[in-house]
């Protein structure tokens, strides 16, 4: 696993997210500007979308372009990165100023979504660093990490940060996304083929928590090495 920060510029923070065989570019740029429905209200907005680029699976995924309509996946993905990024961002510091994440899958192998979430916090913590470089903030408007790990239950045992080959063998698929201080931001499981109990979700639960806490530090040493 590695977090390697790419670089930092003008109200910009970007970084390649690595795990295993996916690859994830998490780019975050801020704009002085606000939705209207933001606007005079003195907060800010953080938001996020997400594509895998055509050559990130086995077979060339379509562009969204080429087919005219964004695909429903990556609208129900790019709106969990934006929630989870959101959780740990103070919008009234951050002022009338927005925040892209643009979530990129170079190639994916499983988790593609937990990564986005990981990546893209880092990109997150970059922007804002910048943006505070260039006077356009006063104080931190992060009021905490994020970050996210697949989990699920593959012939019967429960498995942590499964690949796409898990994935698809997979009983029972899930993503938790926790904040630095243990705060279950959302829980996404799914039972494929038979209900799951309350107990190994607990299992799940247990096996995500040091991911999340090694993904952390992983977080933190890209942040501080892009600073340096």
């Amino acid at each position: 696993m590695e977090i390697a920060p790419g670089y930092v510029r003008t109200a910009t923070g970007s970084c390649l997210y690595e795990q295993g065989e996916t690859r994830v570019i998490c780019t975050a740029s801020a704009t002085d500007s606000v939705p209207r429905w933001l606007e005079g209200s003195g907060r800010g907005w953080v938001t996020a979308s997400y594509a895998m680029l055509p050559a990130s699976t086995g077979e060339r995924k379509e562009r969204d372009v080429s087919r005219g309509r964004q695909d429903g996946r990556a609208v129900e993905i790019q709106r969990l990165i934006g929630r989870s990024l959101r959780a740990v961002v103070d919008l009234e510091a951050l002022g009338e100023h927005s925040v892209y994440v643009d979530c990129d899958v170079l190639q994916a192998d499983g988790g593609t979504r937990c990564a986005a979430i990981t990546g893209g916090f880092v990109a997150l913590a970059l922007a804002f660093a910048a943006m505070r470089e260039d006077g356009k903030l006063e104080g931190e408007p992060l009021t905490g990490s994020v970050a996210a790990v697949s989990s699920g239950i593959v012939d019967g045992q429960a498995l942590c940060d499964l690949d796409y080959a898990e994935d698809r063998r997979a009983e029972v698929d899930a993503n938790v996304v926790i904040t630095g201080d243990g705060g279950l931001v959302e829980v996404q499981a799914t039972a494929e083929r038979t209900p799951l109990s309350r107990a190994s979700l607990d299992d799940l639960l247990e096996l995500a928590e040091p991911a999340i806490a090694a993904l952390r530090e992983a977080q933190l040493a890209a942040i501080g090495s892009a600073s340096d």
